[in-house]
């Protein structure tokens, strides 16, 4: 995210006696979980408690057996629900804004993200059921009120509250807390609905205003294909950092081919070449998750045809578009291009990104291609993975050379076929917590003391859906003794 916003970001410390790495922690050696206390708010200070949700976590951490992972499970999992949810309501149906953890703010990829892991619960809880339907309308009326915006204020009337925004040159308008614009965020949007609608088949979210908001989500991504000019949307900001603006307003110039422009990645870095392979491709995916909503919840055809056409559309720009050779000859997907035939291999943290191509839905985890991409974004190949005496993982340019971001360790596991894998990405998650019984943004690579974001929501909730998917599909893993793995 901004420059900035980088103020923001908590450098940690280790707490206690720290973490011996590639040993056993101290506090690690006690069998007694009472040597590692709950993390979490007093239950009376929690912002939303879901029943369901406390049962998943009692559940699920007496499948574990390390009690330091049981800990960091029990604390990350909820970190959402506990201090990032607040309920309201709007025209007499609920409304739900979920910040992104230490600025608050809503991110419309931060807020989806956060949430996706109660979502298998969300059948047999009424509550988490008002919780969704409140996000998925906050998320239609956030997208009406500009579409190229990333975040917003709770607040639909008011200004940005954000520094770093206040002075860039683009159209903010009131209910905005910054406009970048990122092909992924609406296609989070739409994934949300999509994920309610078929764990729920609850309609009630998906009304007038939704639907206008998909047919705005549609009109979007067309818009920024540029094949009739550049769009409407422009952004510039002042800054040290690259990164944090578009060369003209536009970005590079491109060679339009089908696929979608984007200014920004999920990183809220600025695109090098607009044309960003895995946003398109989450793009592809998404516009036909809206088509079967479209039609299954709401019998609407004609909005249903449209996101049908251009996913169509764009996919086949990016299956001629979109990939490109690597040094040694392997055939891989690109992480951006300009249609020009410049591209560029790398990956970054952020999802969407290759890495997580397969776990999106994008690409069938056997797809050889994207083995092989993925592959090589575990690598030297990509200029943004880093080894060192924490560990190993993939970073990215938000921030910079060195700091290894633990989404990417669940991702790989999460994607992963072996428990070799699995286990190593499960241990340095373990071992790079710095104490804290939270999941960060990133750690240098030698020191985990070296942190960024004590308070980021999503990576604790991403962290939660890894354990869950452990337990539901290799729980034997959950019984390892972690600390015998070399990271």
């Amino acid at each position: 995210m901004p420059t900035d916003r980088r103020t923001l970001m908590t450098q940690g410390a280790l707490l206690g006696a720290g973490l011996a790495m590639g040993g056993v922690a101290p506090l690690a050696r006690a069998a007694d979980k009472t040597a590692y206390p709950s993390k979490r708010p007093a239950p009376a200070d929690r912002r939303f408690v879901s029943k369901a949700v406390e049962q998943e976590i009692a559940r699920v951490s007496r499948m574990i057996a390390d009690p330091e992972l049981a800990w960091l499970f029990a604390n990350a999992y909820p970190n959402t629900l506990d201090t990032t949810v607040r309920m309201g309501t709007v025209d007499g149906k609920p409304d739900s804004f979920v910040i992104t953890g230490d600025i608050p703010c809503l991110w419309l990829r931060d807020s989806a993200a956060q949430v996706k892991s109660y979502l298998h619960l969300a059948p047999k809880d009424a509550k988490l059921r008002e919780l969704f339907r409140g996000l998925i309308a906050r998320h239609a009326r956030s997208v009406l009120i500009d579409p190229y915006a990333n975040a917003f204020m709770e607040d639909p009337t008011a200004k940005t509250s954000l520094e770093w925004a206040k002075v860039d040159e683009t159209e903010m308008k009131p209910g905005v807390a910054e406009r970048k614009w990122e092909i992924d965020s609406l296609c989070y949007s739409i994934r949300l609905s999509y994920g309610y609608w078929t764990t729920t088949r609850d309609a009630a979210p998906f009304d007038a205003t939704w639907a206008e908001a998909m047919r705005a989500i549609v009109r979007t991504f067309r818009e920024q294909q540029r094949k009739d000019g550049p769009g409407p949307y422009k952004f510039q900001r002042a800054s040290r950092q690259p990164t944090e603006t578009l060369l003209a307003g536009y970005g590079a110039p491109t060679r339009k081919n089908g696929m979608i422009h984007s200014g920004f990645r999920p990183s809220d870095d600025a695109c090098q070449y607009p044309l960003f392979v895995p946003a398109n491709m989450f793009a592809v995916t998404t516009l036909r998750e809206m088509a079967q909503v479209a039609n299954e919840a709401r019998k609407d055809s004609a909005l249903a045809n449209d996101a049908t056409a251009l996913a169509n559309e764009v996919a086949a720009a990016v299956a001629q578009h979109g990939t490109m050779r690597l040094p040694d000859g392997s055939d891989v997907w690109a992480y951006e291009v300009d249609g020009f035939g410049n591209t560029i291999f790398m990956d970054d943290a952020n999802v969407p990104s290759l890495s997580s191509l397969a776990w999106l839905g994008c690409v069938s985890p056997t797809d050889a291609r994207w083995q092989r991409t993925a592959a090589a974004a575990w690598s030297e190949a990509n200029p943004w993975f880093f080894k060192g005496k924490a560990g190993e993982g993939i970073g990215g340019p938000h921030q910079g050379m060195d700091y290894i971001w633990p989404m990417s360790l669940i991702v790989r596991g999460l994607t992963a076929t072996d428990d070799a894998t699995i286990l190593k990405c499960l241990a340095t998650l373990k071992r790079t917590h710095a104490g804290t019984g939270f999941i960060h943004e990133a750690f240098e690579k030698d020191d985990p003391a070296k942190f960024t974001r004590d308070w980021f929501a999503w990576a604790n909730g991403l962290f939660g859906e890894f354990v869950l998917h452990l337990a539901a599909t290799r729980p034997q893993l959950l019984k390892a003794p972690l600390d015998r793995i070399a990271v």
